[in-house]
């Protein structure tokens, strides 16, 4: 299986104030910091190496997690520095840790997705990124995605068209190739959505279809939904897994 980036170095200003004094990876979730639950999905799914890409506060990410050992993991840490370099920066500061591919999550998702069946569609593909989509019609995010007969033809976060009915569903896989686009220069910022549609509009950018919602942190209604869902569902989709 491929890697995985988690991008863990945002302010999380939503959430204050609770993040003034922690990242929101080790916000409490069911008595244990959230990143923990991010690991153990991660290696019940065959994940064997993740990269956590830290901003601010990260030193505390590191503290918590160490080596990732205790969760089955190997973990490393690229740190932004000075400046936060927003998604697309800090994987382009993580590239030499991680492989010629590799899957991207969001430091606040808990996506319950078929990793493996993910890094297929991406090596079908022969692509150079992959953006899984949910079908949200607009219920939990607002509809950021055209995607139809298995063709993802359409990525916009800010101006939405009645297309629309796919969301972007937290998860990518990546070619390192695809960061020589000029959208993202060494140590600067760079929003991942822009590398998004810059691959789009190059004609490289897969897409999958997952079949059920994402779960996420970025809000306190989010963070109670997860808190929820893994209080009734982890012990299950740990069984199915096995």
């Amino acid at each position: 299986m491929f890697s995985v980036a988690i991008l863990a170095g945002g302010l999380a200003t939503r959430l204050r104030p609770i993040t003034q004094k922690i990242p929101k990876a080790l916000i409490e979730v069911n008595g244990e910091p959230f990143i923990a639950h991010q690991f153990r999905l991660l290696c019940r799914h065959g994940i064997s190496h993740v990269v956590v890409c830290t901003g601010f506060l990260g030193e505390m990410i590191q503290e918590f997690a160490g080596d990732g050992a205790s969760f089955g993991l190997k973990v490393e840490y690229s740190a932004d520095g000075p400046t936060l370099l927003g998604t697309g920066g800090a994987l382009k500061r993580a590239l030499p840790l991680l492989g010629e591919a590799f899957f991207v999550l969001y430091g606040d998702s808990y996506l319950t997705c078929d990793y493996h069946a993910v890094q297929s569609a991406f090596e079908t593909s022969k692509k150079m990124a992959l953006m899984t989509v949910f079908k949200n019609e607009g219920k939990w995010e607002k509809s950021n995605v055209e995607f139809e007969d298995g063709r993802l033809l359409e990525y916009d976060k800010k101006n939405q068209t009645p297309a629309m009915r796919h969301v972007d569903y937290g998860l990518g896989v990546f070619s390192k190739l695809a960061f020589d686009s000029v959208c993202v220069a060494n140590d600067k910022p760079c929003d991942l959505a822009h590398l998004y549609q810059d691959i789009l509009n190059r004609g490289q950018l897969a897409g999958f279809e997952v079949p059920h919602r994402f779960y996420e942190i970025g809000s306190f209604e989010g963070l109670k939904e997860v808190r929820q869902y893994i209080a009734s569902h982890a012990t299950n989709e740990e069984n199915k897994i096995r």
